[in-house]
């Protein structure tokens, strides 16, 4: 090591030290504060609560903020470049290859939260987390040996650019020499030491790494899969899993415990499931994380449902739903009373479509009242009970209480058994509005589901306004999606004709980038079949029609299908046909 990158190491550790007291001056952080209340990035109730939190922890105010969820990442970003006259980095601004690799260690980049973005005749163009960070900007002075210019960065772009340039893998290698070898053996006997493995520095850090990566990848799901030899884990993104970087399978039993913790679970127990809950800020951001653990062969296998408040639109046309389905829908709704179901396979987004109809619906002059298990968002003005089947708070029991509370509109989670079910058909014929979810594969295969449980025909014709089955499908990338056109064999196969479209047309299939992973997808959209009964519906139903003979005859008065509005979004360039055959295929 030469004179210069002795003296880079020994700032960085400085630099470290500064980041670990919390970086700004208090003159710097007020003034920050200041600009973000002017901005009306931040309140002055919220900032009061931060500064009275900091006189007890001592903690950085900037730190403080995102941690108790009160401001965001990029808006903490802006206020801090706008403070210090700097530009904002943009996704466009991070190199496409490292710069200074050989003199530049992935542990001092994310220490001190900086990232060289390119060198011309001026100097270093530097990217920063906090460009007050005197320390950082002379270390990589004395590195690079030229001026340095910061540019302030996102942290959670920053440290995205900073994995993909410097090595995704060193925060794995990391945990792996600081915790050295065969730490998981003979640990199921020994819960004080887990305990202990789990709160270290190492395994806290992998944990958060593997949450913030969820967050990032607009995961729906983590799984941790342990096998003989390894851990396995994936990562649901937009429905389909995709593989993460695995961490060490010496850690095991470790980060479940951490996981355990966290969500205040039994971490002595490893032979039931357990279900928990954990709520944190990720990047400034409120997060919900639903926990199930399993036990295996080979351990106890943890899922972590990411419940993102702020990635989830309450809006219809936000979830794609629109035209004559939302139209269809909203006639079941809006009436006073009477039962509308959301069907589909679990993840199909029913709940969110739910939590939709619910936020149109809420105004001033009604009582809502739900019964979830869980509860996966918290609704303003929406009074939500969560059900609790070990002390027998069950859907049924629940349901008894919410209807001597005078609501007007009930929300049940699920309707499982046939008692849940009498009692939501009772509430519709007494005047009350009821939203359930079933679990069939069609809108018409809801009714002889209802039928099966051993609910009374007369009651399903009498309290039934509508089912509406939905699926969820991919979205095409819209800056990688490539253009065909449809030939006449293929369009004849698919039906493109009852679609306004035909040979010649222009249909789209997913190519990859940057900005979808390489998938040719971002994020998902809603498939929709609302079915609502009629007479003859009704008539067909008394008569003991099954599934086929009500969905045929609820397509022959009108009723658009699943395959029916997925071809309409091909066609209209939301998504791909190979995307609408794969979901839509069983329905």
């Amino acid at each position: 090591m030469n004179l210069r990158e002795e003296q880079a190491t020994q700032t960085a550790t400085g630099t470290a030290r500064t980041a670990a007291r919390g970086g700004q001056p208090e003159q710097s952080e007020e003034s920050l504060a200041a600009r973000l209340v002017e901005k009306g990035r931040l309140s002055a109730a919220a900032l009061e609560r931060a500064q009275r939190v900091r006189e007890t922890t001592g903690e950085a105010l900037a730190g403080l903020l995102l941690k108790l969820g009160l401001l965001s990442e990029r808006d903490l970003a802006e206020a801090l470049a706008d403070l210090h006259g700097c530009k904002l980095v943009t996704a466009e601004d991070y190199p496409a290859v490292a710069l200074f690799e050989d003199r530049l260690s992935t542990r001092f980049l994310r220490e001190a939260r900086i990232l060289p973005l390119h060198q011309d005749s001026e100097g270093l163009c530097l990217a920063m987390a906090d460009p007050a960070d005197r320390f950082a900007r002379e270390a990589m002075a004395l590195v690079a040996g030229v001026p340095v210019h910061p540019r302030v960065a996102v942290p959670g772009e920053l440290e995205q650019a900073i994995e993909r340039l410097y090595g995704g893998g060193g925060e794995r290698l990391e945990a792996d020499g600081e915790l050295g070898d065969g730490l998981d053996e003979g640990l199921d006997g020994d819960i004080e030491r887990l305990k202990d493995m789990a709160s270290e520095a190492p395994v806290v850090r992998l944990v958060n790494r593997i949450i913030t990566q969820a967050i990032e990848r607009r995961a729906s799901d983590i799984h941790l899969e342990p096998a003989e030899s390894h851990l396995r884990l994936r990562y649901r993104i937009d429905g389909l899993l995709r593989d993460g970087d695995p961490p060490p399978a010496q850690l095991r039993a470790a980060i479940v415990s951490r996981i355990k913790i966290m969500a205040k679970l039994n971490i002595a127990e490893r032979r039931l499931p357990q279900d928990g809950r954990i709520k944190l800020a990720v990047r400034g951001n409120p997060v919900d994380l639903r926990i199930s653990t399993l036990p295996t062969l080979h351990g106890e296998s943890v899922v972590m449902r990411v419940l993102d408040r702020e990635s989830v639109s309450l809006d219809f046309g936000a979830l794609g739903i629109g035209g004559e389905n939302l139209a269809e829908m909203l006639r079941g709704l809006e009436r006073p009373n009477g039962i509308f179901l959301v069907t589909g396979p679990t993840g199909s987004g029913k709940t969110t479509t739910l939590y939709a109809a619910l936020s149109r619906l809420n105004d001033p002059d009604r009582k809502i009242v739900t019964v979830e298990d869980p509860i996966e968002y918290q609704l303003e003005g929406v009074n939500q009970i969560q059900v609790k089947p070990a002390i027998g708070m069950d859907f049924a029991q629940a349901l008894r209480a919410i209807l001597r509370q005078d609501p007007d509109i009930i929300l049940i989670g699920e309707i499982r058994d046939l008692e849940t079910a009498q009692i939501a058909a009772q509430a519709a014929l007494t005047g009350h509005l009821v939203l359930s979810t079933l679990h069939t594969n069609s809108a018409a295969g809801s009714i002889t589901r209802l039928l099966d449980m051993g609910v009374e025909d007369y009651l399903v014709t009498a309290t039934l306004n509508g089912v509406a089955a939905q699926r969820l499908v991919r979205r095409l990338c819209e800056h990688c999606k490539e253009p065909y056109a449809v030939e006449a064999e293929l369009a004849a196969h698919i039906g493109l004709e009852k679609y306004d479209a035909g040979a010649g047309s222009t249909l789209y299939k997913p190519h990859g980038c940057k900005h979808c992973g390489d998938s040719g997808y971002r994020g998902r959209t809603s498939l929709l079949e609302t079915l609502t009964l009629n007479d003859d519906l009704r008539r067909q139903i008394l008569k003991d029609a099954d599934a086929r003979s009500l969905h045929h005859a609820a397509v022959a008065q009108g009723m658009r299908t699943l395959y029916d509005d997925g071809m309409a979004k091909a066609v209209a360039g939301e998504t791909s046909v190979a995307e609408v055959l794969r979901v839509t295929r069983d329905s």
